[in-house]
């Protein structure tokens, strides 16, 4: 049940958070202005573009508001707006008490894990890369710390062995649209019952980077299965081998045995490339050259027959 008479800013930046601002405009509700980071350069060609926040609200006719976040977020700007709620998805800020007393209702924001499990910036990647077999959106009432609110609706939904960064993102969009949806239908309602997180249970989900992606073929297979599935697509993992930088799209552990140094070929063939890790073996499907498109292993052998050999070993960690 949507309740039109709300009037609710939003604030957000990727298009995690611009699914979640179209679903509410599609489904009824009342969005008065938006706020996204600054507009920057992007792509190739470093134009400058806009968020994909910014381009829903823009679509939908809603103020944009995009203030810098060096000074701050502006609590006059939301005050004028005279919003009864504040919905944060993905915006990157930790509100000030004076912003989160501004609405009637308090700020709400939809988070990519379950509670208290992955606070933090990268919960999707985090949730992978350990091997976890669930993860969820939380629908929580904010305060000032880093996503440590009462949670108001937790949903779930399980991480299977084929899944990856993107996969597992699309599905949590879609319970995150629906669940704060349903939140805003009896708000009142969920925030009367809303519950305390057990700080005792905490993991936090650091912000990943590109070494982080780099693969250390030492480490047992179903890790590096991880990684990579972890960090497609944003920024595919990689190994080092001819002195260039190959990204690994996707892969699956193999059932083969070996005693060969990790990082070593194992076996070639068009649809396969099995290489040793630490513990176990792993079989890789797709690659990416550098400055290519992903393509599948036929691909990149017959256009690179010498690439990969039996025996060689890849690039040092």
């Amino acid at each position: 049940m949507t309740d039109s008479s709300l009037r609710i800013a939003f604030a957000g930046t990727p298009a995690f958070a611009a699914s979640h601002l179209e679903y509410l405009v599609k489904q009824g509700h009342n969005i008065v202005g938006v706020f996204t980071r600054p507009d920057r350069p992007s792509g190739r060609g470093k134009k400058t573009q806009p968020t994909s926040v910014k381009q829903v609200a823009d679509n939908q006719g809603i103020e944009v508001f995009q203030p810098q976040f060096t000074e701050g977020f502006p609590q006059s700007m939301l005050a004028s707006l005279n919003v009864d709620v504040f919905i944060v998805v993905a915006y990157g800020l930790i509100l000030k008490q004076e912003i989160l007393d501004t609405p009637r209702f308090g700020c709400i924001n939809v988070h990519a894990s379950l509670l208290p499990r992955w606070r933090g910036a990268a919960p999707i990647e985090r949730a992978i890369l350990e091997g976890d077999k669930e993860t969820g959106v939380c629908i929580m009432q904010m305060d000032t710390g880093l996503d440590t609110g009462n949670i108001l609706l937790r949903l779930s939904t399980l991480i299977t062995p084929e899944d990856n960064a993107l996969t597992v993102s699309e599905r949590l969009m879609s319970l995150g649209c629906e669940g704060l949806n349903e939140v805003l239908g009896d708000l009142s309602g969920y925030q009367s019952q809303a519950k305390v997180q057990d700080d005792s249970a905490t993991t936090y989900a650091a912000k990943l980077s590109k070494e982080d992606a780099l693969i250390d073929w030492s480490r047992q297979a179903a890790e590096i299965q991880n990684q990579v599935q972890a960090f497609y697509p944003r920024s595919p993992a990689y190994f080092i081998h001819e002195n260039q930088q190959i990204r690994i799209i996707s892969a699956h552990l193999s059932l083969i045995q070996t005693d060969l140094p990790h990082g070593s070929v194992i076996e070639v063939s068009k649809n396969k490339l099995l290489i040793s890790c630490g513990n176990g073996v792993l079989d890789i499907f797709t690659l990416q050259l550098p400055g290519k498109k992903p393509a599948d292993l036929a691909d990149i052998l017959n256009g690179h027959p010498g690439l990969f050999i039996p025996g060689m070993i890849l690039g040092a960690f």
